[in-house]
């Protein structure tokens, strides 16, 4: 195919171009900028002149095809190609090296892989352009092959070669492969290259061994901002935010400046309470730095603070830095508003995106159905499902998962499974949004089923540790003891999904302890094999407040308060299991107790 096109394009390629000779005083500079500036839908139009007093000159092809491969521009490099078989280049290592690299970035694997198999001779620098083409093209393990090719074939690498095959290491997440790498770098003596060092703790932190990255980090004898961003994204990437903070400190104690992709990759990583003074010590630095006014920022600080569930206060604030009101930073507002509960305002802005002609697109529509479905404002979501309709979003996959949980949390449960039977495609979270909606509304025999359809080989998608925690919380409702703990043991005995967390344990003691088996709940909790979170605890407490066991509740209580001595749950239960078994001095002292260490339960609320 690719001759066939060269067969054509060579007869395209005999004008002149006779004033980039006669009237310009750099002819190369002028035919670099043609095709630099030339765009892809003109291409078809456009012949390249043929400059015959510069036809025996290497040097200025290498330029032009390099410069169709940094522009993209396919069908321009083609007719240089055609031009360089025409003069007879086609044996020439350089101009065949720039043809492959300009193939590689043009995305054209098919024909970079043909032209390095014609040529006759290659150097290294080939063996990189065509491994950054499969680079570029996602192709991982060509990649890897084509490495050990050339080393199998004793052409010595370049730092280039280390560093692009090291990048691949870390997508495959081959770190055998990577530490024979790490062994070669320093046989070659390529660890002070600074491109290099940073590849290979990427590749380290990657592949979750962030102890070997940090210590080829302090092997480094060159570092940059670059380098120092990635080690600290491979903290924050493998959820130790605290060694990511000490780092960032030890950055700016060495007079190192962060740009705003360190603060950027810091900031996205806090997403729980407790990293709001990490957060707000950032936030400083932006300030102190100047970078208030940078829009993505701006709009990270804007979801990080939501995130990290600030005062509604400060939130109102940081939105007030925002510098520009766009679909992007709108997009991050209104999920932030969700986030803290505060659906109107995340309604309002909406509709002042929609009165202000602002885009809307696929992270609007799924933040504001998130709102609806918390809210349960079932005219809004219907208006919403219009909308959608509308504007082509209804074909999405992720969309109709929002459809499906807006209107399960409405309890519109009909509407929910009409919509997940309309679906062409499924994923896991199809299923579980179905799941939860008939488990939030007390329909287990329907959940149970759904779950029973996923379990089947006719089913691709298969439940994950949500779904099972769904029909086990479902089973728990209704007191369907024997099918919830045949749901927990099928869940063990998947060898494919993550290891079990606490929550999935503290279902299974509400399991037992609404169905009255509370000794036998006891006995679970002491045999699990972590460490017991404080749900665990209340699901047996609250058991033992249902079928009034205070002999269960105030063993029980004690443990609690000694693991999570901070938790209002074990003094709110206890109190309640004394004051319904009568013994209501005993529970005016726990609540006292309480009172003295300073500790407050937080205050309900009802929308009744």
């Amino acid at each position: 195919m690719l001759h066939m096109v060269l067969k054509h394009q060579i007869k395209t390629t005999h004008f002149l171009l006779s004033r980039a000779l006669s009237t310009l005083l750099n002819p190369i500079s002028f035919l670099v900028s043609t095709i630099k500036n030339h765009e892809d839908h003109d291409s078809k139009s456009f012949d390249l002149p043929l400059v015959v007093q510069l036809q025996h000159n290497s040097h200025i092809l290498n330029k032009l095809i390099s410069s169709c491969a940094s522009s993209r521009s396919l069908h321009l490099g083609i007719q240089l190609h055609s031009f360089v078989l025409k003069l007879g280049f086609s044996s020439n290592v350089y101009i065949n090296t720039a043809l492959v690299d300009m193939y590689g970035k043009c995305s054209a694997m098919y024909d970079a892989q043909k032209v390095f198999d014609e040529m006759p001779l290659r150097n290294v620098i080939t063996w990189n352009s065509l491994m950054s083409g499969y680079l570029h093209a996602r192709c991982m393990d060509v990649l890897i092959r084509l490495y050990v090719g050339m080393y199998t074939l004793g052409i010595s690498p370049s730092h280039y070669t280390f560093s692009t095959v090291l990048v691949g290491c870390s997508e495959l997440k081959a770190v055998g492969l990577g530490e024979q790498l790490h062994c070669l770098c320093i046989k070659f003596g390529f660890l002070s290259n600074v491109v290099v060092g940073t590849a290979l703790l990427e590749m380290y932190w990657k592949c979750s061994n962030v102890d070997n990255s940090r210590r080829v980090f302090d092997d480094l004898p060159n570092k940059n901002v670059v380098t120092w961003t990635s080690m600290i994204t491979g903290y924050t990437q493998n959820q130790q935010t605290k060694n990511a903070m000490r780092m960032v400190r030890k950055m700016m104690g060495l007079g190192r400046k962060a740009d705003p992709i360190t603060y950027n990759t810091l900031l996205i990583s806090f997403c729980d309470p407790k990293d709001m003074i990490h957060c707000e010590q950032i936030h400083c630095c932006v300030i102190k730095e100047g970078l208030e006014s940078d829009m993505y920022l701006a709009v990270t600080l804007v979801t990080v603070y939501s995130q990290c569930g600030s005062s509604i206060e400060d939130f109102y604030k940081i939105c007030s830095t925002v510098p520009i009101k766009n679909n992007i930073s709108c997009n991050a507002i209104i999920a932030g508003f969700a986030n803290l509960g505060n659906g109107d305002e995340a309604l309002n802005l909406f509709m002042e995106m929609r009165q202000a002609g602002i885009n809307i697109d696929f992270f609007t529509i799924a933040s504001i159905l998130k709102v609806i479905g918390v809210m349960s404002r079932l005219e809004e979501g219907t208006q919403i499902y219009a909308l959608i309709i509308k504007s082509a979003h209804d074909s999405s996959m992720n969309i109709e998962n929002g459809l499906i949980s807006m209107y399960a949390r409405c309890g519109k449960l009909n509407e929910a499974k009409r919509i997940f039977s309309s679906m062409v495609d499924y994923d896991t979270i199809s299923w579980n949004s179905l799941l939860s909606g008939y488990a939030q509304h007390g329909y287990a025999k329907e959940a149970v089923e759904t779950f029973d359809q996923m379990t089947t080989n006719k089913v691709k998608v298969k439940p994950d540790l949500t779904s099972f925690l769904i029909v086990i919380s479902a089973c728990s409702h209704v007191g369907w003891l024997d099918k919830g703990l045949e749901c927990f043991e099928l869940m063990k005995n998947i060898s494919s999904l993550e290891p079990l967390k606490a929550e999935h344990y503290a279902c299974v003691v509400d399991l037992y302890a609404r169905a009255g088996y509370l000794n036998e709940a006891e006995e679970f909790i002491n045999g699990m094999p972590i460490e017991g979170g404080p749900e665990v605890y209340r699901a047996l407490l609250s058991g033992c407040r249902l079928h009034e066991n205070k002999e269960i509740g105030v063993r029980l209580a004690r443990k609690f308060v000694g693991h999570f001595p901070d938790d209002p749950a074990a003094y709110v239960l206890l109190s309640y299991i004394l004051a319904t078994d009568g013994y209501r001095d005993d529970s005016g002292g726990v609540h006292n107790l309480m009172c003295g260490k300073g500790i407050r339960k937080k205050p309900g609320c009802s929308w009744i």
